[in-house]
């Protein structure tokens, strides 16, 4: 037979030997165990096999450690035929969220099987183990859609894919790790910033070819001083919270790359200062000192996007299940589209369609989270 057997009460570093110990000397067999302490009260799940009820002698245990021990004989345990999947919710703390996102689940008859929040100072966390035996691909839409309503972020993921340890995350540049359009600053440098953000605004909406937008942009740049450019990196800044994001990766063992639509100039500086390990970007044509209004080599559009990223994970032995893409526009949707993880970042509804979440802006260290790196986070209830 197996028995269920929950136990809680104040926390004490006998209480797993001593009911471990009990449950040995009765040939009972643990099957799986769970064990958390929060706010120093023990709690503990497990179940146990044994041939006859001799297990329910440990009710003895309860007086000794001074906690409560509760039984639940399962004649049959079921194996669910539903799919298991990951549900990352992140947002501003409040009143209510745990109580919305299950209403969500409900509505759409997903059932939870695991509960879990962490905490960043008032950034939370809450990542669900669920099952559900519909179409994945439209649950995915419905929750991103419901979410969003809320003003929450929201990842899913299926649970082996979210078994899959990633070891490599590629970010964007423009208005993803720096919070500005970099074409878009050199542009009002140049005196073109209403021509060039028009361009700028229909690419990223995939309203217009992106090599053919880029190509038209850049013209319009021609003959710009170079040291225009180190003054526009001096005053662009970081995206709130990518520092401490990428120190994060980096400290948890993970390579990180920018593979930009922009400028080489950009990202190169930006690898140098995050210490990334890879930087890829379309290089401006330089010319004693000006800018030509060319580009040199081939343009990083979407493909090209794609197969550096290909390029890279071949180069580090990482299969595409161990990938994380982050991006906002359109020539961001075959990376995201292509990697285990893609991450929608304060993104156009374009990239969010094939997303596997979303994160606002101010979220971003939420994919800390998400790739549960809680070295930066606390545990709370």
């Amino acid at each position: 037979m197996k028995v269920a057997i929950i136990v809680h009460g104040k926390d004490d570093p006998k209480i797993v030997h001593e009911l471990s110990k009990a449950l040995a000397e009765r040939r009972a067999n643990i099957v799986d165990i769970e064990q958390n302490v929060f706010h120093n009260v023990f709690f503990m799940f497990l179940v146990a096999e044994a041939e006859n009820e001799r297990v329910f002698e440990i009710k003895d245990l309860e007086e000794k450690l001074g906690v409560s021990i509760d039984f639940k004989i399962i004649e049959k345990i079921c194996e669910e035929k539903k799919e298991n999947y990951v549900v990352t919710v992140l947002g501003r703390d409040r009143v209510g969220i745990v109580r919305d996102v299950t209403s969500i689940f409900m509505d759409y008859k997903v059932k939870i099987k695991k509960t879990s929040l962490t905490a960043r100072g008032d950034l939370i966390a809450i990542e669900f183990v669920v099952s559900y035996d519909g179409d994945f691909e439209e649950l995915k839409r419905r929750l991103k859609k419901e979410a969003e309503k809320l003003k929450l972020d929201i990842v899913i993921q299926p649970y082996e894919v979210y078994r899959k340890e990633k070891r490599l995350v590629v970010f964007d540049m423009d208005s993803t790790l720096v919070d500005a359009e970099i074409i878009d600053e050199i542009a009002k440098e140049a005196g073109v910033y209403d021509e060039v953000k028009e361009l700028t605004e229909k690419a990223v909406k995939g309203e217009i070819d992106f090599k053919r937008a880029l190509i038209e942009r850049v013209k319009l740049l021609k003959g710009l001083p170079v040291e225009v450019l180190e003054r526009i990196y001096s005053k662009v800044k970081l995206t709130e919270g990518a520092r401490e994001l990428i120190k994060a990766l980096k400290d948890s063992g993970y390579k990180v790359a920018v593979v930009s639509g922009s400028f080489s100039y950009f990202t190169n500086k930006l690898k140098e200062e995050l210490e990334l390990d890879y930087a890829f970007a379309n290089e401006l044509e330089i010319v004693d000192g000006k800018i030509t209004g060319k580009i040199k080599g081939e343009i990083i559009d979407a493909e090209e996007k794609a197969k550096i990223i290909e390029e890279i994970a071949k180069l580090e032995g990482i299969k595409p299940e161990n990938i994380v893409a982050v991006g906002d526009g359109a020539n961001d949707v075959l990376m995201i589209e292509k990697a285990g993880l893609g991450i929608a970042f304060n993104a156009k509804e374009i990239l969010k369609e094939v997303s596997d979440g979303n994160l606002s802006k101010e979220n971003l260290i939420g994919l800390a989270s998400v790739l549960k790196i809680h070295s930066e986070f606390k545990k709370r209830i």
